[in-house]
């Protein structure tokens, strides 16, 4: 083999050494970004996270006084209901009925312990969920005499048990449940827009 030979080789082993090294660099290069793409999808909220306290937001647009809607939050039920002027009147005459008509008991944010349990007056936020035994009580929004009270002025009655609670929310006295519906974070986005689970900013 002459020298001319032996210097060929060489360069034929380098080019292969060469080749060899880029195309390593290369699936390395991919394997890394094939990694970082799973990694970096996991710092985004899964669906599970999502469903387990989200925020969830709901066009109130199209609600009319007296009516009520339901909407999933954490696997919970939540009422939007529009009270009737008629009904927003009501609620001062309910104080001697009630337990906790102040609504001391945290069963709120700051800013809905007020008469009306509410950021909007007329619109009324609650999870649907008795706090006796986690029973889902019903709306009657009526108003005058019915089966279970001679002097019904609106809200909420669990079949269950006989718990009831008025168009604010408040647990009667002398019924099972301890303590008010409760009222779920919320703000306004806009005049027809509520977003449940999202705290309202301070003023």
């Amino acid at each position: 083999m002459t020298g001319e030979d032996v210097e060929m080789t060489q360069e034929n082993v380098n080019a292969k050494r060469r080749l060899l090294t880029i195309a390593t660099t290369g699936f390395g290069l991919a394997g890394a970004a094939g990694l970082a793409v799973p990694f970096a999808g996991s710092l985004l909220p899964s669906e599970r996270a999502k469903a387990a306290g989200a925020p969830v937001e709901v066009d109130i647009s199209k609600l009319e006084p007296g009516q009520q809607v339901t909407v999933e939050w954490r696997g919970k039920p939540v009422w939007i209901i529009q009270r009737t002027p008629e009904a927003l009147e009501l609620l001062p005459d309910m104080v001697d009925r009630l337990i906790d008509p102040d609504s001391n008991s945290d069963q709120q944010p700051e800013y809905a312990q007020n008469p009306t349990r509410s950021i909007r007056e007329d619109i009324l936020v609650l999870v649907g969920i008795c706090t006796h035994l986690g029973c889902s009580p019903q709306y009657h929004p009526e108003i005058g005499s019915v089966t279970f009270d001679d002097d019904w002025r609106g809200g909420f009655l669990c079949v269950c048990h006989g718990s009831k609670f008025d168009l604010a929310g408040r647990v009667y006295a002398g019924v099972p449940a301890p303590t008010n519906l409760e009222v779920p974070p919320h703000r306004y986005l806009d005049d027809n827009r509520i977003l449940i689970g999202s705290d309202q900013e301070a003023a």
